[in-house]
């Protein structure tokens, strides 16, 4: 897991928690989780939703961990400045990362589904002292080094809903995979960084 700390927001949206799950067991039960507990009533439902207090981000379509940090600090602007498109500063990570404005499609590409393998378990608050169990309480898997993400990253994937399969500076570097995957990275942590102002 790793720590990012941003002095300059308010305390209760100044300090990230990454964690990166690998073999996840139960992102079926997660998912239908997540939907219960968005319309669960009474104690039994706010237990429940800081249960599940997480951007669960598949990690299959980020492409490096700058990709991951910039869509989540841009989440953080815009809960500072009530500007969030979606109802939580966890959900505005999903639609940050996603190159449409369109939030339901977010949660289908970047949230967690049936299938999702590999999970980033994003916590944006104040400090906690028991993060690291919380996430482990939710997510049945493996914790791994966020450097662990070059071996699940889908390229077509990526490349496929960012419609970078005819982009010119890509289809220069096809035969050099790794430079082609410097590329594509650069474009979408530029399409994180612009997507606030394009909105």
């Amino acid at each position: 897991m790793e720590t990012y700390r941003y002095p300059q927001f308010p305390p209760e949206l100044a300090t990230v928690y990454a964690a990166l799950f690998t073999d996840v067991q139960n992102a079926a039960e997660l998912k239908t989780r997540l939907v219960s507990a968005s319309v669960m009533p009474g104690n039994e439902g706010d237990v429940e939703r800081e249960a599940v207090n997480f951007a669960f981000v598949d990690a299959r379509l980020v492409t490096s961990v700058l990709h991951l940090q910039t869509a989540i600090y841009h989440a953080i602007l815009a809960a500072t400045q009530d500007s969030l498109r979606t109802k939580t500063v966890h959900s505005e990570v999903l639609w940050t990362l996603n190159p449409s404005n369109n939030i339901s499609e977010a949660f289908r590409r970047y949230g967690v589904t049936d299938d999702s393998k590999a999970l980033f378990v994003i916590r944006i608050d104040k400090d906690v002292s028991d993060i690291v169990p919380k996430m482990q309480a939710a997510v049945k898997g493996t914790v791994a080094p966020l450097s662990s993400l070059s071996n699940i990253t889908d390229w077509a994937a990526v490349n496929k809903y960012h419609k970078l399969n005819n982009e010119l500076a890509v289809r220069e570097h096809a035969r050099d995979p790794a430079r082609e995957r410097v590329i594509v990275d650069e474009i979408v942590i530029s399409s994180v960084a612009m997507k606030s102002v394009q909105a």
